[in-house]
């Protein structure tokens, strides 16, 4: 009897870009939207405020949501005002499977990769898609 083929663990940490902006609550979403412009990036990082606070995560559908679709001033909105915080996060060696079913159970499309309280990455489904539904040999 042979036995079944092992699957290969992908990890968070295989998969994720460290291509991401942090910035401070108090900035203005017009000031993110230029970041995100800039950096190429697709959500940006509410930095904490303190030790004891959490990261908040600003996507552009929030930008969608809450300052364009309600005829608000992109110069007049800050980021902690249209923020989700805390943000849910994920372990660098999550492996990806989980990390997708998290995605699920929460709504979520993408995350910070959070190490030792810092964080070092970001995930989305883009980046697990593309990764992990490969063929291993």
């Amino acid at each position: 009897m042979s036995e079944p083929k092992k699957q290969k663990v992908i990890r968070v940490r295989d998969v994720m870009t460290n291509k991401f902006s942090v910035m401070d609550g108090l900035a203005t979403v017009d000031e993110g939207l230029q970041t995100m412009k800039s950096t190429d990036v697709r959500a940006l990082i509410v930095d904490q405020r303190h030790d004891d606070d959490a990261y908040g995560i600003v996507l552009l559908s929030d930008m969608a949501k809450n300052v364009l679709a309600r005829d608000r001033s992109p110069k007049r909105v800050s980021l902690y005002e249209i923020m989700s915080k805390p943000v849910i996060w994920v372990e660098p060696d999550m492996d990806i499977r989980y990390c997708a079913r998290l995605f699920d159970n929460f709504g979520l499309a993408v995350a910070p990769v959070i190490e030792d309280g810092k964080i070092i990455g970001i995930v989305s489904y883009h980046e697990i898609v593309l990764n992990g539904l490969v063929e291993v040999d």
